[in-house]
């Protein structure tokens, strides 16, 4: 049968016997390199309180809308896979899984999933119909074991660095205790997530800012309240280690009005007036505003654009959001952030990361837009391009515009903390078969790529998100 092809060396690297090996000597140089991970949404909570996961659907099928969406594209309902308010028995989701696999043939996902059978649970074979309740029974034993808590995976999956996504009034108290904790040596930092306190498209955008407004506590009111309750949560932030402000917005674009017109269009938020240019023009200003206040703080701006959210009503009206029908749509650049860079663009220590889901934007916009300003960085591939070909793709848009110092790393950007080593391990082996082809066209020298693959892996992340 030949080796299981998740322990297969040399996964992912050139189908050429020169270039393979050339790139296996570049991924052997990283491999051991610890995990930077400066933009992901696992909850600080899970690592503080160290509660064992629940069951195998619940850690691995349920939360992680990868993996819902194409069983639900195979015909499962969404109720029958955990999501929503009715209970759902854990070990049918989880059947419902095992029999669509054939499906996740050729995905990332189904990549990834397999680098945790193996490397994170030690199970081999392939699931199936047949093997499904032997799997789950074998995956609920292992997750039983004291060594498969969270903090001990942390450390054995060798994490140095891991950012969550927060709520601008979260009290950050599990990064506090995490902190103070002498017995846990790595760095779990906040990233601070404004979208609900920008949008007024979002429903809950008036209550959210009467709470924002209310936690100042200083009797600010009005937008000039709001800006200043804003400033606050963000030294909040600062102070609990967050080194970065995440804003994931439909299109990346910014506007800069004066105070007077914001306080008009804020007015007419806060009594439901605002039409929906109004709401847009609010959120663009917003956005600007972002980015003064992280030229003031020194919080690396990474903007997320580019989704249909909740694009299937149904869906969203029966699930809620994030139940895996968000789906990209193009996105404009060079002209959306210009009013930010023409104020900011060359601002002393400011740093802007910025992301798509519309490739066609890396080489015509994204990589010129980096290559002149000294605070464009280039986001990784993200979501649907996170995956290994998307990945070669976007190193070939951008490098030979850019180079390889105007990106950031890579950014794994996952719920699913189980797959947070076989994601970076991806990156790795991705970055290795790239260079080894400059390296085999004589385009780089291979002791010059021995060096890029440290600093792309390793001192990017540092250096963009200010490690």
């Amino acid at each position: 049968m030949g080796q299981p092809i998740a322990d297969h060396p040399d996964r992912l690297l050139p189908a050429d016997p020169g270039v393979r090996e050339i790139a296996r000597s570049l991924f052997k140089k990283v491999e051991g390199l610890p995990i930077i991970s400066p933009h992901g949404h696992v909850d600080a909570a899970v690592i503080e309180q160290n509660t064992p996961f629940p069951d195998p659907a619940a850690l691995l099928v349920t939360p992680d809308h990868y993996v819902t969406r194409l069983i639900h594209a195979g015909g499962v309902p969404m109720d029958q896979l955990g999501l929503g308010s009715k209970p759902a028995d854990s070990r049918q989701v989880w059947r419902h899984f095992c029999e669509a696999w054939p499906n996740f043939e050729g995905t990332a996902s189904g990549y990834w999933i397999r680098q945790e059978f193996a490397h994170v649970f030690g199970i081999s074979g392939e699931p199936s119909a047949d093997n499904a309740d032997r799997l789950y029974d074998a995956l609920q034993a292992k997750l039983s074991e004291p060594g498969f808590r969270p903090r001990e995976l942390f450390k054995e999956f060798n994490i140095e660095v891991l950012a969550t996504t927060d709520d601008p009034l979260d009290s950050l108290d599990s990064h506090a205790a995490l902190h103070d904790d002498p017995s846990f040596a790595a760095r779990v930092l906040p990233t601070f997530r404004p979208d609900q306190y920008l949008n007024m498209a979002h429903p809950a955008w008036q209550d959210n800012v009467e709470r924002l407004i209310g936690a100042a506590g200083d009797g600010a009111s009005g937008y000039a309240g709001y800006i200043k309750a804003l400033e606050a949560r963000r030294r909040h932030f600062v102070e609990r280690g967050a080194v970065s402000a995440d804003h994931g917005v439909f299109t990346p674009t910014t506007l800069k009005l004066d105070d007077g017109e914001a306080e008009r269009l804020f007015e007419r938020g806060r009594t439901g007036q605002a039409s929906a240019a109004d709401r847009d023009a609010f959120e663009a200003h917003m956005i600007y505003q972002m980015a003064r206040m992280s030229v003031e703080d020194g919080l690396v701006m990474t903007i997320h654009p580019g989704s249909f959210r909740n694009h299937h009503t149904p869906t969203f009206e029966a699930f809620g959001a994030d139940t895996g029908h968000d789906i990209p749509v193009a996105v404009n650049y060079t002209e959306a952030v210009r009013p930010l860079l023409q104020d900011f663009g060359t601002a002393k220590d400011f740093h802007l990361v910025l992301f798509t889901l519309d490739e066609t934007v890396f080489s015509r916009e994204l990589a010129p837009l980096a290559g002149f300003y000294p605070s464009v960085y280039l986001g990784a591939p993200w979501w649907f391009l996170d995956a290994p070909d998307a990945m070669l793709r976007f190193r070939s848009a951008v490098t030979e515009t850019a180079g390889f110092s105007r990106s950031s790393g890579f950014i794994d950007d996952t719920r699913a903390f189980c797959s947070i080593p076989a994601r970076h391990d991806t990156a790795r082996r991705i970055e290795a078969s790239f260079l080894a082809r400059l390296v085999a066209e004589h385009r780089v020298t291979e002791e010059r790529a021995h060096e890029l693959i440290v600093d792309i892996i390793d001192a990017s992340p540092r250096r963009v998100f200010k490690l």
